[in-house]
């Protein structure tokens, strides 16, 4: 096998390189100008270690693989077309009333306990960029109005003639019957061919959500339209790039449904946030072949700290509706929680609390951290790192960055000493409890929300700056064991390349499975089995169209289903494909109970209002090969690690002087090496800190293990989380 994977951040991008028995890692600052430049960097220093030239390696490697963060950041920063829309007459106000809560979304839970004071996010549809047509489809797609098309070709000239660069349809239930958002797409190119103002692209909301939820299909569809330009430019650019280099296939971009698939078959919207999905998937394959149990998956970057949740052998969590950047839409996604705790968030005074808040807003890569000496005038979390001494300033990010602790003491006496009245190592030792607590609890809800104990979870950290801050966090969270994955500081580009090809593709209905007016069970099978028989072609066509072959692909069944009119539903994954007889049915029913009673508890389930279905949902994969980390668990025969390369004064929470903690080189441990604490281990990408009353194994393939000395150490509740948000001083 022979494969190259990259996963493109804020900061840096990182690169994790394939060669037969050889698995490589390569970093290089991100070039946000031009994201190729960046890409060839750091395959270029994957491929210095195997003395290869990059052509020859590009020309040998099976696939190239993309996870990427153009979306978000053309999102962010609001790059795109002026888009219009054109929507069933009455319907025009949909998006910009957004359910009467959207200026809600996509807010941190305090701004949210202030909706009065909340504003909504800036349109990426001006209302007059919204036009009705005149037509209408009842629920089941029959036709109560023709479409009118003279009043449409009038519609969408005006729409032009405003400056429309992208067209969004958006019909009422055109998922039951999409005829008319075809006529629409066919009249707009009669009246507009390409000849005469380019490729202007056309998205039928249809297509890409294919759920009914007028609102949420609209804005899938907005954003969808918004990012395909800058998606469309850069991933072509990026490819071609490729084939200057002699690379022959068709690159592939990661999904976040936590699939992947060539960039013919990719919607912009399905790129999002690819890149923490990319990681959770590899703490999915890490966790089935290492037989882990429960994970709990911490990306900590430069920027945010990306939450998910892998449990019961690998079952991952996925949102059906869930909010990207402030907008509600209609695409299957692997399920993150997201938020502004990274290396490079930002650190200001809470008059309020009289304490220090850290983040959302963050200093990037540009300028960066004050300690980067490039005009950041902010304390930062790494600027708190740095004066606490875990930090090298002649040895960060393998030397490439040189930091300057001067700097760090200053905006932190400069921004915090004197509101705070503390000093600098006290202001940088509230900064370190502050953003270990804001990530132990945004932990502890997302898994408590979901019924779990954090104490039967081990925790993966990985990213930048996880291994740094994960005794900290697991230190308000009781847990135990933490593991470092292999290649922990590009675990998502590790995701990239052992991603499988999938689509995923599904279809709203209203369907009963048992009725509780007629107390009659469902029996049209044939009427189920043709709307799965149709959704499995479209995911393998899908497939075909890559080059895969017909008997490698792979179907998995899912439903949405609820009882009677609640408003949770609850994905059920169904063994049988097809329905053929009253056995499927009530396996069905039992299975859906069983899901319901598991999620709920016991004795919630109410048949007796009805079971419906609302979504019938197939996702259709091909496996490849992947990298394989069986081994990873301590090997049992531990060993003292080495002298110490060095020495270094920490702080650390709980103790008010400085502690002498070992420096050690991770190059120069070995498998079963033992490091006792106070400790810090230095990578060319990133730094292990073992805390006190913890110690650090080394693994299989660079990953690492922390353990609680002892097991004295009383499990927190969530009072105590909670109280940690409270002032710090």
């Amino acid at each position: 096998m022979k494969r190259v994977a990259v996963d493109i951040g804020g900061t840096f991008t990182d690169c994790f390189m394939v060669w037969d028995k050889h698995y490589i890692q390569s970093k290089a600052l991100t070039t946000h100008h031009n994201l190729a430049l960046g890409f060839r960097e750091a395959l270029e220093g994957a491929c210095s270690n195997l003395n290869l030239d990059v052509q020859e390696a590009l020309s040998r490697v099976d696939s190239v693989r993309y996870a990427t963060t153009l979306g978000t950041n053309a999102l962010i920063e609001r790059k795109g077309p002026r888009v219009a829309m054109l929507v069933t007459a009455g319907f025009e106000s949909a998006v910009p009333l957004s359910r009467g809560r959207g200026y809600g979304e996509g807010l941190d839970m305090r701004y949210q306990q202030d909706l009065p004071a909340a504003s909504r996010p800036e349109a990426l549809v001006p209302i007059p960029m919204i036009a009705g047509v005149r037509e209408r489809l009842d629920a089941n797609g029959g036709v109560l109005m023709h479409l009118d098309e003279d009043d449409l070709r009038v519609r969408i000239r005006n729409l032009v003639d405003r400056g429309a660069q992208a067209f969004v349809v958006a019909l009422v239930n055109s998922v039951v019957n999409p005829a008319h958002e075809r006529r629409v797409e066919e009249v707009l190119l009669e009246e507009y061919p390409e000849h005469m103002l380019g490729a202007m692209p056309v998205v039928l909301s249809h297509k890409v959500a294919g759920r009914k939820g007028e609102y949420v299909r609209m804005s899938s569809s907005i954003m969808d339209a918004f990012l395909h330009d800058v998606m469309y430019h850069g991933l072509s650019s990026l490819e071609l790039n490729l084939r200057e280099s002699r690379y022959s296939r068709p690159m592939l971009v990661i999904h976040n449904s936590g699939g992947m698939a060539q960039l013919n078959s990719t919607d912009s919207l399905q790129t999002i946030h690819s890149g923490p999905v990319a990681g959770v998937s590899a703490s999915e394959h890490l966790a089935l072949e290492a037989d882990l149990g429960n994970v709990i998956c911490t990306d900590m970057g430069g920027t945010s700290f990306d939450i998910g949740l892998v449990v019961s052998g690998g079952v991952k969590h996925y949102d059906f509706n869930p909010v990207i950047e402030r907008w509600l839409v209609s695409v299957p996604m692997i399920h993150l929680v997201t938020l502004g705790a990274g290396g490079g968030s930002i650190v200001r005074y809470d008059r309020m609390h009289h304490t220090v808040q850290v983040g959302p807003a963050s200093a990037g890569s540009d300028p960066g951290p004050a300690c980067y000496d490039r005009g950041g005038m902010e304390p930062t979390v790494t600027d708190a790192d740095l004066i606490l001494g875990y930090l090298a300033a002649d040895n960060y990010a393998g030397g490439q960055i040189k930091l300057k602790a001067s700097r760090a003491k200053m905006v932190i006496e400069d921004n915090l000493c004197e509101e705070l009245a503390v000093s600098p190592i006290e202001a940088a030792m509230m900064i370190k409890r502050r953003v270990d607590s804001n990530m132990a609890n945004g932990i502890f809800q997302e898994l408590r929300s979901r019924g779990y104990d954090p104490r039967s979870f081990t925790m993966l950290a990985y990213g930048g700056n996880g291994p740094l801050h994960c005794c900290g966090i697991a230190n308000e969270l009781g847990i135990n064991k933490i593991l470092v994955p292999p290649f922990s500081s590009v675990f998502s580009a590790v995701g990239a390349g052992n991603m499988h090809q999938l689509h995923i593709h599904e279809r709203s209905l209203f369907m009963w499975v048992y009725d509780s007016n007629t107390r009659k069970l469902f029996s049209d099978y044939g009427a189920f089995n043709a709307i799965v028989e149709e959704l499995e072609a479209a995911g393998t066509q899908d497939l075909l169209r890559q080059g895969m072959r017909r008997e490698d692909v792979r179907h998995r069944l899912e439903l949405d289903m609820r009882y009677g009119n609640q408003l949770v539903q609850t994905t059920v994954v169904v063994p049988a494909s097809r329905l053929s007889g009253m056995d499927d049915v009530m396996a069905l029913i039992n299975q859906f109970s069983l899901d319901y009673g598991n999620r709920f508890g016991k004795g919630s389930e109410a048949p007796e209002a009805g079971i419906r279905i609302n979504t019938i949902r197939v996702l259709s994969y091909v496996e490849l090969e992947t990298v394989h980390f069986k081994h990873i668990r301590p090997a049992g025969k531990a060993t003292a690690a080495p002298a110490p390369v060095g020495t270094r004064m920490c702080y650390f929470v709980g103790s008010q002087e400085p502690v002498e903690a070992g420096v050690y080189d991770l190059e120069q441990l070995d498998v079963g090496h033992i490091v006792e604490s106070p400790a810090v281990v230095e990578s060319p990408t990133t730094t292990y800190l073992v805390e006190p009353g913890w110690r650090l194994e080394i693994g299989e393939y660079g990953a690492a293990w922390f353990t609680r000395l002892g097991s004295e150490k009383p499990a927190v509740d969530a009072g105590t989380v909670a109280s940690n948000n409270k002032a710090l001083v």
